[in-house]
């Protein structure tokens, strides 16, 4: 969720045909290039859905990519797991190997935000807004971190964006710059 900044219902709905983490997926009729997911609305058993009716393809990082592949290693020891379509599933509690359901994601969070010390448990929309944070902090325009998320307007991209003390300071700094060069 963190690294292609999914929504809970999108990440817990995800299917096997979504993922694309390959360089090239015409072969699998896909014209998207590069490694990506598809988040498409559609009724997974589980009670989760993508948010939105329309769908997307989101690009995806070799973290991500990696990431998934060492997950995909764990799932495939699971016996129960290994027919099924929906790519997050429940590997440690019951019914193993069935559909992971979007509050299971939040008990998991609240699970590994404990194991990890934290002093406050890490919420799966949290993950949703870093990303939008994290895309524009590299750069990233707010019409992209749109796309990316999924949204219809930008309007609801704004209140994703936390722009941090450092960035603010930059931007006034930058002003400050383009007055002198002015001047000249």
């Amino acid at each position: 969720m963190a690294r292609a900044g999914l929504r809970r219902g999108e990440a817990a709905g995800l299917r096997r045909e979504d993922i694309h983490f390959l360089v090239d997926a015409r072969h699998l009729g896909c014209s998207v290039p590069g490694s990506h997911l598809h988040v498409v609305r559609r009724d997974n058993g589980s009670g989760a859905w993508a948010k939105s009716r329309r769908s997307r393809a989101v690009p995806v990082d070799f973290l991500l990519v990696q990431a998934f592949d060492q997950y995909a290693v764990e799932r495939a020891r699971c016996a129960e797991a290994v027919l099924g379509d929906v790519v997050l599933v429940n590997l440690a509690r019951p019914p193993v190997g069935a559909p992971m359901k979007p509050g299971a994601v939040n008990e998991l969070l609240v699970r590994l935000s404990a194991r990890a010390r934290l002093e406050r448990v890490v919420h799966p929309h949290a993950s949703r807004h870093a990303f939008a944070t994290n895309v524009v902090e590299a750069g990233g325009a707010i019409d992209e971190v749109q796309k990316l998320l999924g949204h219809a307007s930008v309007i609801s991209t704004q209140v994703y964006l936390h722009p941090s003390p450092q960035r603010l300071r930059a931007a006034v700094e930058r002003v400050g710059s383009f007055i002198e060069e002015a001047r000249r």
